[in-house]
């Protein structure tokens, strides 16, 4: 029993998908509070359980390991919108579900939109090597491109709309205030991270894009116009 326990413990510690699962996890927290240039390779290695040398094995270095992290970051908001299922949604529907799910997912994931920070201030240097990003990230512009045109066809939306636009649009209008919610609060002198304050922020958020996207004259027939 013994032997087997001990062949079953080295099994999981050669296990590569999962070394390198945690290495990049850890990664993600180190980048995340440190950035690129602060980050520390023994920080990383000794929160992933591994050591450096496994580290420098799989990724080479802590830059090819910094892309590996902003790859997998997109990959996994990408994954997390497929499973949304928006094409068997009603357009308006599909829509407002991708506004409320991109709000939630940037709360969930603030690391998300530190990494982007500290990427944009390296001016997607890292990315630009990037092999996998624009096959990641296009099929979602190609589904909110249908979900449009389905719109448009009912009579619902307003032609013409760019769905690379209406998407850049859906993420600023999250993103804007939630990098930017502590000087928003000193500013204003109103605290916009309490609940009551990001349910509105969402609420405004779905009007507005829906609003844009609603062809005019079915607007000023609805509203008796």
């Amino acid at each position: 029993m013994r032997s087997a326990s001990r062949s079953g413990n080295g099994a999981k510690k050669r296990d590569p998908a999962r070394i390198r699962a945690q290495i990049l996890r850890a990664g993600s927290v180190e980048f995340a509070r440190h950035g690129l240039a602060g980050a520390r390779v023994d920080r990383i290695a000794a929160r992933s359980g591994s050591n450096k040398r496994m580290l420098y094995y799989y990724f080479g270095d802590k830059k090819s390991l910094y892309l590996a992290v902003l790859e997998q970051a997109y990959a996994d908001i990408r994954a997390a919108e497929q499973e949304l299922a928006l094409l068997d949604m009603a357009p308006a529907e599909g829509v407002k579900r991708l506004v409320e799910f991109t709000w939630n997912y940037y709360i969930a994931h603030p690391e998300f939109l530190t990494m982007l920070n500290t990427e944009n201030l390296h001016r997607a240097q890292h990315l630009k090597r990037s092999r996998n990003i624009r096959a990641t990230n296009s099929p979602l512009i190609a589904t909110l491109r249908e979900i449009l045109r389905r719109g448009a066809a009912r009579g619902e939306f307003r032609r013409g709309v760019d769905a690379l636009q209406l998407y850049i649009s859906i993420a600023a209008l999250g993103y804007f205030y939630l990098s930017n919610t502590y000087t928003l609060s000193a500013v204003f002198s109103r605290d916009l991270s309490l609940p009551k304050a990001r349910a509105e922020r969402l609420a405004h958020m779905t009007d507005m894009v829906l609003g844009y996207l609603e062809r005019r004259g079915r607007r000023m027939q609805a509203e008796g116009k």
